[in-house]
C-alpha cells in the first residue's frame, strides 16, 4: 500500500498551557489519487526516555510509584502508578536525560545504560518518541533517597522487586504503564536476569 501525500498544511494552537495541543487541517491524498480534507488534533509534549534497572546478582528490579492524574480520570480508583524511571528530555540527549532522571527519580547514579529502541507511545495523538534503555544498578551506586526533582511536585516513591514479582504484576493488573511492560518483556526475552 502506497502512503498518501498531504499539502496545505494549516496549524491551530488550542493549548499551551502544560505542553501544546495543535489542530492541524490538511488535505491527504487517498490510495486511489484523490484528495480529501482531515483534522486531527496532536499533544506536543517532547520527546522522553525510560529505563529499567536491574541488578543481576540479586534478580531485582528498581521501579517507581506516582500519582498520574490521566489514569485517575479514566477509572484508576487512586491514580497511582507503578513505572521504569523515564522523563522528557527538555533539551538533553536521550543518555544524558535517563542518567539525570535516574538520580532524580530513584537516588542512583548510574553511568551505564544501554539504549535497547525507541517507540511513539500514542501515534494517534501525541507527537512523543519514547527512547528505551536498560542499566544495571548496585547499592554501592545509591548516592540519594530520589523522590523526583522538588521543582517538578513527582512524589515518586522508590521501589525494589524481584523481578518473578514484576512480572507477574503486570498479569495482576498492578502494573498497567505500557512502557514498563515493554521493558520488563524486554528483560524476558532477552534473559536480563537469569
Amino acid at each position: 500500500m502506497k502512503n498518501g501525500s498531504i499539502k496545505n498544511i494549516k496549524k491551530e494552537v488550542l493549548s499551551d498551557n502544560w505542553y501544546t495541543l495543535n489542530k492541524y487541517v490538511y488535505d491527504y491524498q487517498k490510495e486511489d489519487g484523490s484528495w480529501e480534507t482531515q483534522e486531527r488534533e496532536a499533544y506536543d509534549r517532547g520527546n522522553g526516555a525510560a529505563i529499567l534497572l536491574y541488578n543481576q546478582r540479586k534478580g531485582t528490579v528498581v521501579l517507581t510509584r506516582q500519582f498520574r492524574m490521566p489514569t485517575y480520570i479514566n477509572g484508576n480508583s487512586n491514580g497511582m502508578m507503578i513505572e521504569v524511571c523515564a522523563g522528557l528530555l527538555d533539551g538533553d540527549n536521550p543518555e544524558d536525560c535517563i542518567k539525570k532522571e535516574v538520580e532524580e527519580e530513584t537516588g542512583y547514579q548510574v553511568d551505564n545504560v544501554e539504549k535497547v529502541f525507541e517507540s511513539y507511545m500514542s501515534p494517534g495523538s501525541v507527537t512523543e518518541i519514547l527512547h528505551f534503555f536498560i542499566g544495571a544498578y548496585e547499592e554501592k551506586m545509591k548516592v540519594g533517597v530520589g523522590g523526583g526533582a522538588e521543582d517538578e511536585t513527582e512524589n515518586i516513591e522508590v521501589l525494589e522487586y524481584p523481578f518473578e514479582t514484576a512480572m507477574a504484576m503486570i498479569a495482576s493488573g498492578e502494573i498497567k504503564d505500557a512502557k514498563t511492560i515493554l521493558l520488563l518483556q524486554y528483560a524476558a526475552i532477552h534473559k536480563l536476569l537469569e
